[in-house]
């Protein structure tokens, strides 16, 4: 591997950090709450793929394809919902979507 595993890892945590710290800033904004979730997915998967890489198994490479399927279908259903919801309030404030709570 040419890059060590410590720089990957923090590298990982850092991106994690970040998504964490969009999550916890913007989370009355769904669009920037999906996009931080989506940067600790990313995050997630850098540090399963340097593992593999560093351990020279499959493993991580394949939970990351696993991941960027699970993400990709996310990011479908999220995006039509948050149209739907903008159609809908013409907003995409979640403080305005209580009413959809159980």
């Amino acid at each position: 591997m040419i890059v060590p595993l410590a720089h990957v890892l923090i590298l990982a945590a850092i991106l994690f950090a970040l998504g964490l710290l969009c999550v916890m800033v913007w989370q009355s904004n769904v669009i920037m709450l999906l996009i931080g979730i989506e940067i600790m997915l990313n995050a997630a998967m850098l540090a399963f793929v340097g593992g593999a890489a560093r351990w020279g198994m499959a493993d991580g490479q394949v939970f990351a394809l696993m991941i960027m399927a699970m993400t990709s279908a996310e990011v479908s259903l999220a995006l039509a919902l948050v149209v739907y919801l903008h159609r809908r309030k013409k907003t995409v404030n979640a403080d305005e979507f209580s009413d959809l709570k159980g």
